[in-house]
């Protein structure tokens, strides 16, 4: 199936579709069997606000967000799922009665830093990562180890794609996992089966899309 033949994937979830590339692909960390493209739910406003409902499901109910962190170009997203917790009568105890919504700044050695007008809204308040999906886990991790030492206390790790339960001890809570599709695989690079059998990677992917090979 060539990698410019997009599938749609129908779900149950009001105005959301998975779009998705089926192919062999490589990231910094793994190769995946499909490319999932987040691309609508990241800017246009309908998706995000629909991807923002869903998840807002899982925190007004019992838990305390002040910051929400935006990994992969999220804000949007991250915008919105602070207006729906607001909405439902979510309580924040930062003094603003608020909820702040942040971006880290990624280093030539791709740490997370915050500088110092934005430091203050990690330190000492409940973050939520907020990241376009969740695979391997390497960007949530950085991203909690930062929290961590600019003092803040991570309170869970959301995306709209997941492929874990579980990372850097948190619950991961997706929109969308595997299940969605099927036969979703990922691998490291020096296990995966279709190196093996000889197949050229079609592209590389990103937090911001895909490039042919």
């Amino acid at each position: 199936m060539p990698i410019n033949h997009e599938i749609k994937v129908l779900t149950k979830k009001q105005n959301l579709r998975l779009r998705v590339l089926k192919g062999h692909f490589a990231t910094s960390h793994s190769h995946i069997n499909y490319y999932i493209d987040v691309t609508m739910q990241k800017s246009r406003l309908s998706e995000a606000k629909a991807v923002a409902h869903e998840l807002t499901g899982y925190y007004n109910a019992s838990t305390i967000i002040d910051t929400i962190l935006c990994l992969d170009g999220m804000e949007v997203v991250g915008t919105c799922l602070a207006d729906e917790l607001t909405k439902s009568g979510f309580v924040s105890i930062n003094a603003h009665q608020t909820i702040y919504v942040v971006t880290p700044e990624h280093t030539t050695g791709s740490q997370l830093i915050f500088r110092d007008n934005t430091a203050p809204m990690i330190k000492g308040k409940n973050v939520l990562v907020l990241a376009a999906s969740v695979t391997t886990g390497y960007t949530a991790n950085a991203a909690v180890e930062a929290i961590k030492y600019y003092g803040g206390n991570v309170v869970g790790i959301s995306s709209i794609f997941a492929t874990v339960d579980e990372c850097a001890g948190y619950t991961v809570r997706s929109v969308f996992n595997p299940n969605d599709l099927g036969d979703y695989a990922s691998h490291p690079a020096h296990q995966c089966p279709q190196c093996a059998e000889g197949e050229k990677i079609d592209a590389l992917v990103n937090s911001y899309g895909f490039s042919k090979i």
